[in-house]
């Protein structure tokens, strides 16, 4: 099981981190949503959950919950910036399929519309 963060993502998170020291690192994961099922869920948390698990690279922690690791399991997190918008992307094994809008995902490609 691993989450790994690309430099650009890391440094990021880092940023954030120092721009905001009482959070405890970055909250990972997906919920239901859009037409194919899943929507990535990214957030700065203020606390670990006793059923997290924790990833933690360069002293940056990533938190995931049980429910999304299966669907999250593997995925290299990114930054990128393109002209003046910034965002984090994310290259996950798991996907089989995504919406024509590109806002969810599914793992079963039965399920992509």
């Amino acid at each position: 099981m691993s989450i790994e963060l690309a430099p650009a993502a890391l440094e990021r998170v880092q940023s954030y981190l120092t721009a905001e020291p009482n959070k405890t690192g970055l909250r990972f994961g997906v919920r239901k949503t859009g037409c194919s099922g899943w929507g990535y869920v990214i957030e700065m948390a203020d606390s670990v959950a006793a059923d997290d698990v924790v990833f933690e690279q360069d002293g940056v922690k990533v938190l995931v919950d049980p429910t999304s690791l299966p669907l999250v399991d593997g995925t290299i997190i990114d930054f990128i910036k393109q002209g003046l918008n910034e965002q984090f992307v994310f290259r996950n094994p798991q996907v089989q399929g995504e919406c024509g809008c590109g806002e969810s995902f599914t793992t079963d490609p039965d399920k992509a519309l």
